[in-house]
């Protein structure tokens, strides 16, 4: 998960209210479940003791829920009289959840987001491409390549004489200028889009040959979708299931990639490894002392959460920075908090991560996760004060 997002409740002070919801109007009556929903989440604030303004900001703000075009659901987190960020969420949760805590209640939104990365999507044939953004709203068009002009371009039935070889050739070369355009244009879109997968669609010939022109690092994130074209005429299902299972082949190639980094990174500590290389010993942190001391020191690179576990739902102590966070009220003072406060495990560190600009995963049930529920892959490996692999 991308913590970006989160930035807005990394510097306000708590207590925090947190709500969860289904906001979905699916339903004739979805009016009436809605106020339904959020007259129960005020109940249950007051009963955790909120405070009558935070507690009716949450109100105002879901009796303002549009009437049509609302997500599935959502998650209000809100301090201080003021609802601070609204997250709209993927899938329902399946009843009203709510917290009035220290931290933002967080650690749900690894179960209601779509985990997988918006993706460029180009549409090509030999006349060119039509560029698209992929991502939890859907397709938007943001741009468009067109081809070489002139007789190079587009099919044509070949003539039977000593000029067939020519002809050919020209036809060759449009191609070939077009799939050039089309990886310019990919390339020109493909920070601004914010975009970390590439699929191409449409003719295989003119998608390879375009494959082949991109630069090395887009080359590397780009995959070829044998469903899909660029006719408007087309299912356009078959190009949203291709996107589809492109997105979430990446999801599970990037979490197995990361679960071998975290495998390697465990046991003794090593030395410092340089950007770039594989995880070595000590490049990994398992159980929550040893998270809590990478969160602490700000080495967390990605924060490992399972589903399933007796740490993230630990107590920690916390601090009013994120990184302040221990496993021990007495280890928070030594740190410097004066007043630490209770908190779950997977709320601080989330809260750590987020600041860190630390990626998180969701370990799924029975995966081969950390022992406890909790690991991390590092930024830098441990060194002993003597500077020798401890």
């Amino acid at each position: 998960m991308d913590t970006r997002f989160l930035a807005p409740l990394l510097d306000r002070p708590g207590p925090w209210a947190s709500v969860y919801l289904d906001t979905s109007r699916a339903t004739q009556d979805a009016a009436d479940r809605l106020r339904l929903r959020a007259r129960a989440a005020a109940e249950q604030l007051t009963a955790q003791g909120a405070d009558d303004y935070t507690r009716d900001a949450v109100a105002r703000h879901l009796a303002a829920e549009p009437a049509a075009g609302a997500p599935p659901g959502r998650a209000l987190f809100a301090t201080g009289a003021e609802v601070v960020l609204d997250v709209p969420l993927v899938t329902s949760p399946s009843a009203v959840l709510t917290s009035w805590s220290a931290l933002p209640r967080l650690a749900p939104l690894l179960d209601h987001l779509d985990h997988a990365p918006a993706c460029l999507l180009a549409r090509v044939d030999h006349t060119g491409a039509d560029i698209e953004l992929c991502d939890a709203g859907g397709r938007r068009a943001v741009g468009r390549a067109d081809g070489a002009q002139g007789p190079g371009r587009g099919h044509r039935s070949l003539p039977a004489d000593r000029h067939e070889w020519h002809y050919r050739h020209r036809i060759e070369n449009g191609w070939a200028r077009t799939a050039d355009m089309i990886a310019r244009a990919l390339v020109r879109h493909w920070d601004p889009s914010g975009a970390a997968l590439l699929v191409l669609a449409g003719d295989p010939r003119e998608r390879r040959a375009v494959r082949e022109r991109l630069p090395e690092h887009l080359r590397r994130r780009a995959v070829e979708a044998d469903r899909g074209t660029r006719h408007r005429g087309g299912p356009p299902d078959a190009v949203d299931a291709a996107v589809a299972e492109a997105r979430d082949a990446h999801v599970h190639r990037h979490l197995e990639d990361t679960l071998d980094l975290f495998r390697a990174g465990r046991g003794r500590p090593g030395t410092h490894l340089a950007p770039g290389r594989e995880a070595g010993p000590g490049q990994a942190a398992e159980g929550l002392p040893a998270v809590a001391d990478a969160a602490r020191s700000h080495r967390l690179a990605t924060l490992l959460l399972a589903a399933s576990g007796p740490d993230p739902a630990h107590e920690v102590w916390v601090g009013p920075a994120p990184d302040q966070v221990a496993v021990r009220r007495t280890e928070a003072q030594a740190t410097g908090v004066r007043r630490p406060l209770s908190a779950r495990a997977d709320d601080a560190l989330l809260r750590a991560a987020a600041a860190a600009d630390a990626d998180v995963l969701r370990v799924p049930v029975g995966g081969p996760g950390p022992a406890g529920g909790c690991g991390a892959v590092l930024r830098w490996a441990t060194r002993s004060p003597q500077g020798t692999a401890a």
